[in-house]
């Protein structure tokens, strides 16, 4: 079946995202819209929009039956999910389906295998994935808390259900582990309606990194090559790249071999991401997998030369995967620094305003994913990314300055956002060498905190905002006192 016209069940940047290949593709869009968020940069591109209806806001997204209602009303014949909000929900994707829609993903059925953190650890290790030791309340909820405590500390708790960070604990001792677990299960609960919970082996400083898989209905399974995603604050991405830096060609065959045999081994279709932990001494096990499009996806793409979005579409037609293994190459280095509204500086702490400016950079191999316009409104009731800048190089340091300059030129006047603190992290050596893991932030807070000012910057402030006070004062004085200039009692 042809995809003709495509309704997106997502929002901002992404949806302006696949917006834009879509269109490419001669696929009419449709894109839905809430009174709180009409100025999306989306709907000045999309074909159609169709207005959402919730309270709070974010639940228009969480509307599976008002989502395939209004794609239905559109004439749409396909719904794309982007990421977050459905993408992973195997019933909003079965009920797609079931309502004569092409859903833009992987069957209900494997997101149901490979959604669930508990059900996903148990087919990696059928597959002969490793695992780290761990403990889970399938079976036992009573004596999930002294099943968990047998497995040593430290140890991560997380929701089975969840993704994107939220839910997790760090237990360092029994004597904080029954909080811990209330706390992750109260959490699991609010963000995805699923208390059961996983805990497992905590491995100090690691590495995060992840394998781009892609499936089609014909029985081929690929991989995009992999990203390193160490540079996280509380468990969430903030700058992601590719090739993993300092990754033997060994290591990296290894990794991405078992991503595909657990991706094959799954009757995998459509694109898709394993996320594994590499630990100090270079083992591997796997975290999760993520049966959706990554925010990340761009540094894919960049080195790669490839549109992941337009894959999808094809896949979901019911097409073969475009290109095989052998064909794939890769060139170069990407990197992606997520343009968040917050104050990172005050401990991450999230901002609101209206953008008052914006500026985008530009320059060679500079890719800048908005998901805002100027004049907009930055609420509370979404997640704190407001855009994507991603640049490619030849090599990593050259994509490294690009970037620094990238994010230097980066202004959102109007709302804190925590474009210095990325040029800092990025500017630090360690990063420049390669050496990160997910502890980076935390165990680097004292050389990434701002510079004081010099003496001769003070200086020049205070002289600038002098002139700028005659120039104000001057403007307020009514005639005919405003001409008499300085005077003398």
């Amino acid at each position: 079946m042809i995809i003709k016209k495509l309704f997106i069940a997502n929002r901002a940047e992404i949806a302006l995202r696949i917006v834009r290949t879509a269109k490419r593709m001669g696929i009419t869009t449709v894109v839905p819209w809430h009174a709180l968020d009409h100025d999306g940069p989306a709907l000045l591109v999309a074909d159609e929009a169709v207005e959402l209806q919730g309270e709070p806001p974010v639940s228009a997204w969480l509307d599976g039956q008002a989502l395939i209602a209004a794609a239905i009303a559109s004439g749409c014949d396909a719904i794309h999910p982007g990421y977050g909000f459905l993408s992973e929900n195997a019933t909003f994707a079965r009920d797609v389906v079931r309502a004569g829609l092409i859903f833009v993903g992987p069957p209900a059925e494997v997101i149901q295998l490979m959604g669930d953190k508990i059900t996903a650890r148990q087919f990696a290790t059928r597959c002969g994935v490793p695992v780290t030791p761990s403990a889970d309340e399938a079976d036992s909820p009573e004596t999930f808390a002294e099943r968990a405590a047998a497995i040593g500390f430290p140890l991560l708790i997380k929701g089975s259900a969840g993704g994107g960070g939220k839910g997790m604990q760090i237990v360092h001792n029994e004597s904080t582990l029954a909080q811990c677990i209330a706390t992750a299960r109260a959490e699991s609960l609010r963000y995805f309606g699923d208390g059961r919970l996983l805990a497992e082996r905590f491995v100090e400083q690691p590495r995060h990194i992840e394998v781009q898989v892609f499936g089609d209905s014909h029985g081929q399974v690929i991989h995009l090559g992999e990203r390193e995603c160490s540079i996280q604050r509380r468990f969430q991405k903030l700058i992601e790249e590719t090739p993993a830096p300092s990754l033997t060609p060994e290591f990296r065959q290894r990794i991405c071999d078992a991503a595909v045999r657990l991706a094959r081994e799954a009757g995998y279709v459509n694109a898709g991401t394993v996320e594994c932990i590499v630990s100090p001494s270079g083992e591997f096990f796997f975290l999760e997998m993520n049966t959706r499009l990554q925010v990340e996806h761009p540094v894919t793409e960049m080195v790669t030369g490839l549109d992941l979005v337009e894959w999808q579409l094809r896949v979901a037609q019911g097409e073969e995967l475009p290109m095989r293994q052998s064909d794939i190459r890769w060139h170069g280095s990407a990197i992606e620094c997520r343009i968040l509204a917050e104050d990172a500086d005050a401990g991450f702490v999230p901002d609101t305003g209206k953008v008052l400016l914006l500026n985008e950079p530009q320059g060679p191999g500079v890719r800048f994913d908005c998901g805002i316009t100027q004049g907009a409104a930055v609420t509370a009731d979404f997640d704190s990314m407001l855009a994507k800048l991603v640049v490619h190089g030849a090599t990593r340091d050259l994509a490294i300055s690009r970037l620094r300059q990238a994010l230097a030129e980066t202004v959102m006047l109007g709302v804190t956002i925590n474009a210095d603190f990325l040029g800092r992290v990025l500017a630090h050596p360690a990063f420049q060498s390669g050496e990160t893991d997910t502890a980076f932030l935390e165990r680097h807070k004292a050389d990434l905190q701002p510079a004081d000012w010099t003496e001769d910057e003070r200086r020049a402030l205070v002289a600038v905002a002098a002139a700028l006070g005659r120039e104000t004062h001057k403007n307020t004085i009514s005639e005919p006192y405003a001409s008499m200039g300085a005077w003398r009692n």
